[in-house]
């Protein structure tokens, strides 16, 4: 059973925490990648980036000093987001450490696919960002379905805790054979359900806890996630899609 999730804009360099297991899969697309981004000016990565000046001065420096090979950080440890403060894979086990660099995939739009203890550099890079490279308009089209290839290189289950920028980048290419469940997080209150962003992206670093913790492989045993609140739906729920709720009160 693997499992993938979304990075997170904010990142941190630190080679001191765990060490580095492998290299990225696909770190000569991200040389390709990274040798694009090098022949546009400031206002053209601004662009693509999205952001202010103080984040585009800051990854603009970054590209131009840019290493993919020394002074890497394990992935699971670079991004600085909700989800991964949530996960704590800095307190995991070594059993649990051991399952997230095998069993744990973290999508991006400049790595592509990145197993857990990958070694990664700092960068800015969404996946829905557009901008032409090797004949592609954007990076769906770049990446088209090598990611997906390898995810389901030996026909795992697919636990799908990502972001919808990232998981289309499989979705799109999954075949009725595929097993892709993807799990959603809800909250009631009165007899509303809602979704907010945080309360997610939190839900989602706990379950990735939970299955590398409680060393989890069948698909059922998802159904005792309990963390936060949250309870397994079976109502609610289908064989593609998992949907646990908790109850605010009022």
């Amino acid at each position: 059973m693997k499992m993938i999730i979304s990075p997170a804009k904010k990142m941190i360099n630190d080679v001191d925490d765990c060490g580095v297991e492998n290299m990225p899969i696909f770190l000569s697309e991200s040389k390709k990648i990274l040798a694009n981004l090098r022949q546009k000016d400031y206002e053209e990565l601004k662009e693509i980036w999205n952001c202010n000046d103080q984040i585009a001065k800051l990854n603009y420096e970054r590209v131009k000093e840019m290493n993919l090979n020394n002074n890497l950080t394990p992935a699971v440890m670079a991004y600085d987001g909700i989800q991964y403060k949530s996960m704590g894979p800095q307190v995991f086990t070594e059993k649990a450490l051991k399952r997230i660099a095998s069993d744990l995939f973290i999508l991006s739009g400049f790595y592509g696919l990145l197993r857990g203890l990958d070694g990664i550099a700092p960068y800015r890079l969404e996946m829905q960002a557009k901008f032409n490279i090797n004949g592609c308009d954007n990076l769906y089209d770049f990446w088209g379905d090598k990611i997906y290839r390898e995810v389901y290189r030996n026909d795992d289950t697919v636990i799908n805790l990502a972001s919808k920028e990232y998981s289309k980048a499989i979705e799109k290419y999954l075949n009725k054979d595929d097993k892709f469940i993807t799990c959603f997080f809800k909250t009631k209150k009165k007899d509303k359900y809602y979704q907010p962003a945080v309360a997610i992206k939190k839900a989602r670093g706990d379950m990735v806890r939970f299955i590398a913790e409680n060393d989890i492989y069948k698909v059922d045993d998802l159904k005792n996630f309990d963390i936060g609140g949250y309870k397994f739906n079976p109502d609610m729920s289908d064989e593609e899609n998992y949907i646990f709720v908790k109850n605010s009160g009022g």
